[in-house]
C-alpha cells in the first residue's frame, strides 16, 4: 500500500554490514553523548535549586530528593520516551511509504489521535488513561489507513504532493475535531491536547509511556520487512515477506506510538518528520541501522528542546512543542529546498546519486 513502487536492482539488496571507519566515533555512540548531556541539563534546569554535584555526591536535602524523584526524573523518562517513539514512528512511516515527507503530524495520525481524546471524553466524560489511550489508538490507527488509501489513488509521486495530502487529511480531521469541541464547549481542552507541555508530567503521570518500548521492540524486529515492503508489494512477495500482515504491524506500530504520546504529554509537531530525515542522511537508509540512532537521537531532541524552552522565560517555561516546531520547521524548509538525491546515503553510509524515474515507478 505504500505511495512508490520500486523495482529492486538487478543484484538485489545488498546485505554486508556497514562498518565505521577507523577513527571515526560510531554514531550510536555519539547520540548516546549527547542524550546523557542533555538529560543531566534537564535534572538541573528549573525553579528548585538541584545542582549536577549535589547530584552525582548524592548530597541532597529532603526537598531535593522529592524534588528529584517526583519530578525531574519522571519528567527525563517521558521525554526521552516521548522523543524516540515519535522519531521511530516517523522512520518507520518513511520507510513504508518510501516518501521522506511523511510523518505522524502529515499523515493525520496524531489528528486523528486528537480525536480519539475528544470522543473518549465525550462517551465516557473524565475516562481512565487506558480506555483513553485504546481510543486514540484506535482512531489514529484508522487515521492512517485512510492516508495510505488516499495515497494509494494519487497519481502524483512527488514528495510534496504527498505531504500536502497528508496534512490537507489531518487538517481535515482537526476541522471536524474542532467543530465537536466548539459544540460541546471543550475547545479549551483542545489545547491541552495538541500542545506537547511536559510542566505537568509528574511520578504517577507518565507510566503509560512505557508501552511505546513495546511496540518499540516490535518495530526493531521487523526493521528488514518494513524496509523490503517499502520496495513494493510485487518485490516483497518474491522475497517471500507477507506483504499485507507487514504492513498492519507497522501501522499498528505507528499509531500505539503517537497515540500514547498524545494522550500522555501532547503532540510535539514535525518531531516525526525532522529527526529521521537527518539521522538517515547521515547514515543512510538500512532500517535496522538507523533505527536505533534514531530513537537516541530524537529523544536527546527533544530534551534540549525542554531544556530550552525552561531557559528562555526563567522561571516560566515555554512548552517543548513550541522550542521543537520552530527548528523542525527551519529544518523541513531547508530539507523541503534541497534538491533530489542530493546528500543522501545509500544503506551502508556511501553518497546516493541521483536516481532518473523508471517506467515501474507509479503511483498505487
Amino acid at each position: 500500500m505504500p505511495v512508490l513502487t520500486r523495482h529492486a536492482p538487478a543484484g538485489g539488496p545488498r546485505t554486508e554490514r556497514h562498518r565505521s571507519a577507523p577513527g571515526r566515533p560510531r554514531p550510536l555512540a555519539v547520540a548516546v553523548a549527547v542524550l546523557v548531556v542533555s538529560g543531566s541539563l534537564s535534572l538541573t534546569v528549573g525553579v528548585a535549586d538541584l545542582g549536577l554535584g549535589a547530584l552525582l555526591r548524592g548530597d541532597l536535602t529532603a526537598d531535593q530528593r522529592e524534588v528529584l524523584l517526583v519530578s525531574r526524573l519522571p519528567r527525563l523518562v517521558a521525554i526521552a520516551l516521548a522523543g524516540a517513539a515519535l522519531s521511530v514512528a516517523g522512520l518507520i512511516m518513511q520507510r513504508i511509504t518510501q516518501n521522506r515527507f511523511v510523518s505522524p503530524s502529515t499523515s493525520g495520525t496524531v489528528e486523528s489521535a486528537v480525536l480519539g481524546i475528544l470522543l473518549a471524553t465525550l462517551l465516557f466524560g473524565d475516562p481512565l488513561p487506558v480506555a483513553r489511550m485504546g481510543i486514540a489508538i484506535a482512531t489514529s490507527l484508522v487515521g492512517t489507513f485512510i492516508f495510505l488509501r488516499l495515497l494509494e489513488h494519487l497519481r502524483s509521486t512527488d514528495g510534496v504532493v504527498v505531504a500536502l495530502v497528508g496534512l490537507m487529511f489531518g487538517g481535515v480531521v482537526t476541522a471536524i475535531t474542532v467543530f465537536i469541541a466548539f459544540q460541546l464547549d471543550l475547545s479549551q481542552m483542545l489545547d491541552v491536547w495538541t500542545t506537547g507541555s511536559f510542566s505537568g508530567i509528574l511520578q504517577g503521570r507518565y507510566e503509560p509511556l512505557y508501552a511505546v518500548l513495546v511496540v518499540g521492540v516490535v518495530g526493531y524486529l521487523f526493521a528488514d520487512r518494513f524496509t523490503v515492503i517499502g520496495m513494493g508489494e510485487s518485490f516483497a512477495v518474491d522475497l517471500g515477506v507477507r506483504y499485507r500482515q507487514t504492513l498492519h504491524v507497522g501501522l499498528v506500530v505507528v499509531s500505539v506510538m503517537a497515540a500514547v504520546v498524545v494522550v500522555v504529554v501532547g503532540a510535539i509537531p514535525l518531531l516525526g518528520l525532522v529527526v529521521p530525515n537527518l539521522v538517515t542522511l547521515a547514515l543512510g537508509d538500512n532500517l535496522r541501522r538507523v533505527l536505533p540512532v534514531t530513537a537516541v537521537s530524537g529523544a536527546a531532541f527533544v530534551l534540549l528542546c525542554d531544556v530550552v524552552g525552561r531557559l528562555v522565560r526563567h522561571p516560566y517555561e515555554i512548552p517543548a512543542s513550541t522550542v521543537a516546531g520552530v527548528v523542525g520547521g527551519s529544518s523541513s524548509s531547508s530539507s523541503s529546498c534541497a534538491p533530489p538525491g542530493g546528500g543522501r546515503r545509500d544503506g551502508h553510509g556511501r553518497a546516493a546519486g541521483r536516481r532518473r524515474p523508471g517506467p515501474h515507478d507509479h503511483a498505487r
